[in-house]
């Protein structure tokens, strides 16, 4: 019986039980090599299992002679160099939901340190000092929580701090009043949080447009004494004005789990008492790791027992010939996401997509779907969204999603037509492919037009 071969690269194996004893399964365990040992160790192996802890670079996928997967058991694939992954045809996968308790717990102990002063109370005490009145705290009844990002990990947040008799309020472009309503959370603009927290904690992805997002002027729109927590990435709060802000006192405190440049263990915020740091421990629980394991486990014996792909970052869950086919759709479909996301005002309520002409009529066209709303709400969410999770964040945050297939077109022989609806206004955008390398924007919100979808568009 053929043995697939799995490399793994940390030593924890509590969960993994079923992978491990699986007969066609093979799993060496080499804990945290370096790059050099990685590109050495890679050769003949068919998966990769790792955490953040190993850098899946260029050169390890370029040795790689048999990989067909890379897995994270976690949800971050910041490590892992995608691009050259889905050049090679090697599947990317991760874990997307099983350190959502363990962050969101992790986010509510790091408030309730910084607001109580605990670190620095404990090391005072520890120190063979008895200072009472210099630890003097804060309470978090009747202050008000502001939420940037109200995904899983912010959902679950808003949960439990309401328990403290807190208002919460959010800003999450992406999630319908409904869904605020149900968990008593009131959505607002990013500049009505920024202006009317006590504490702000952040619950986004870094992206190029999410980075240095809480930077000098916007901590200058503040109120006086606001503290700050991220839990979420690195970056998104700017280092340098951080510092700058705790230092004037303009900023009373913050509670840092994570930093641009990682692992760091020098940083001038170190520096301040009136900041609490710890070395990324979001998802370090051994809940956590046991529900991730467990889930790595299912996914990678789906992967090469049952040739299922589950929890892909960077290709679709199809076979080859259907996916040759949809390509160029994909691509289309992801730009007018990210174009869409741009023009709609308000929280996206409804979607509705409309494939016309032969080639949809035979297709599944979930993946081209999935493909649009992934860019569609992609910058503002705290998950990594890959085709086989977008539709699922999507009906999470109260997205109404509907797919239209018509046989015929009369203008073009084969289209897409997309209309998302909020509470505030709806738009609406038509485009073709011309060719595999060639699409086209033919309508924006009913002007017809002829536009390669590249670059930077302005709309007015």
């Amino acid at each position: 019986m053929k043995k697939y071969k799995i490399l793994m690269t940390y030593k924890n194996t509590e969960g993994l039980e079923k992978l491990l004893e699986h007969p066609e399964i093979q799993v060496d365990i080499k804990p945290k090599p370096s790059q050099e040992e990685l590109v050495n160790l890679i050769k003949g192996y068919n998966g990769l299992l790792i955490r953040s802890e190993v850098k899946v670079t260029k050169d390890v996928i370029e040795a790689a002679d048999t990989l067909k997967v890379v897995c994270r058991a976690g949800t971050g694939v910041d490590n892992v160099d995608s691009q050259a992954a889905t050049k090679k045809g090697i599947i990317v996968m991760n874990v997307p939901g099983g350190n959502t308790i363990s962050a969101c717990e992790h986010t509510i102990g790091l408030i309730l340190a910084m607001m109580r002063n605990i670190p620095q109370a404990h090391a005072s005490l520890k120190s063979g000092k008895w200072e009472r009145e210099k630890f003097v705290g804060n309470e978090l009844q009747g202050k008000t929580l502001g939420l940037i990002g109200l995904g899983r990990i912010g959902s679950e947040v808003a949960k439990r701090m309401k328990l403290f008799d807190m208002k919460i309020i959010a800003y999450d472009p992406y999630v319908s009043e409904d869904y605020a309503n149900q968990l008593g959370v009131e959505l607002r603009s990013f500049e009505e949080v920024i202006k009317e927290a006590d504490i702000i904690s952040l619950h986004i992805p870094k992206t190029e447009e999410t980075k240095n997002l809480i930077n000098k002027d916007v901590m200058a729109k503040m109120k006086d004494g606001i503290c700050i927590v991220n839990c979420a990435r690195g970056g998104i709060v700017n280092e340098n004005d951080l510092y700058e802000m705790l230092k004037s006192g303009k900023i009373a405190a913050a509670a840092l789990d994570v930093f641009e440049k990682e692992p760091t263990t020098s940083s001038p915020l170190f520096e301040l008492d009136n900041v609490i740091v710890t070395p990324h421990l979001g998802a370090s629980t051994e809940e956590a790791q046991v529900k991730i394991a467990k889930e790595v486990a299912d996914m990678l014996i789906d992967f090469f027992v049952n040739g299922m792909i589950r929890n892909a970052v960077n290709i679709p869950s199809i076979d080859k010939e259907t996916y040759k086919k949809l390509a160029p759709y994909i691509t289309l479909l992801e730009k007018i996401g990210v174009l869409q996301s741009k023009l709609l005002e308000g929280a996206a309520k409804e979607i509705y997509i409309q494939y016309v002409g032969p080639i949809f009529q035979q297709l599944n066209t979930y993946i081209l779907t999935s493909a649009y709303v992934k860019k569609f709400l992609s910058n503002f969410v705290d998950i990594e969204l890959n085709y086989v999770n977008a539709q699922i964040v999507a009906k999470e945050r109260g997205i109404t999603i509907k797919e239209i297939k018509v046989a015929e077109g009369r203008e073009y022989k084969e289209y897409v037509s997309i209309i998302v609806k909020s509470a505030k206004q709806e738009n609406s955008v038509s485009a073709i492919v011309v060719n595999e390398n060639n699409c086209r924007i033919v309508e924006i919100n009913g002007m017809d037009c002829d536009v390669e979808p590249e670059g930077k568009i302005i709309v007015l």
